[in-house]
């Protein structure tokens, strides 16, 4: 890899589906690249080319075992996405609060049952004649 190429981080690791099942794949256990790709519909080059995406977010560590590279999950990034969401949290609640308060006001909703309604519907004089 070439040394000014960026490395990827944490957000972009975790962007694409395929790694973050990785993730979930590695949370149980560490593995050997060709049991890891048993469980993709990939070549193991593409499953490596994603393990060396989150290797580089620091979401995955490698060890050399013999002729065999097994990997493992490293959770510690994640808090940094963890601290980043908790800020838009607020922003969420927020809203949360203000849907709940205007259901809760609605003037409407204390003569409406609490069940399903019924709609009434006009038949057509054909369906009044049988």
């Amino acid at each position: 890899m070439n040394a000014s190429a960026p490395k990827h981080d944490v957000f972009q690791a975790i962007a694409d589906p395929t790694r973050r099942k990785l993730l979930e794949l590695l949370t149980e256990q560490e593995m050997a690249v060709t049991a890891i790709s048993s469980h993709f519909p990939m070549s193991r080059t593409a499953v490596s080319k994603h393990l060396r995406i989150l290797s580089e977010g620091g979401l995955v560590k490698e060890q050399k075992i013999g002729r065999e590279t097994r990997y493992r999950m490293q959770p510690e990034p994640l808090q940094e996405l963890k601290s980043w969401l908790a800020y838009y949290e607020r922003f969420w609640d927020n809203k949360l609060h203000a849907l709940k308060r205007l259901v809760e006001d609605d003037p409407g909703s204390a003569n409406t049952p609490s069940g399903p309604r019924l709609v009434q519907t006009k038949t057509s004089p054909t369906t009044e004649q049988r």
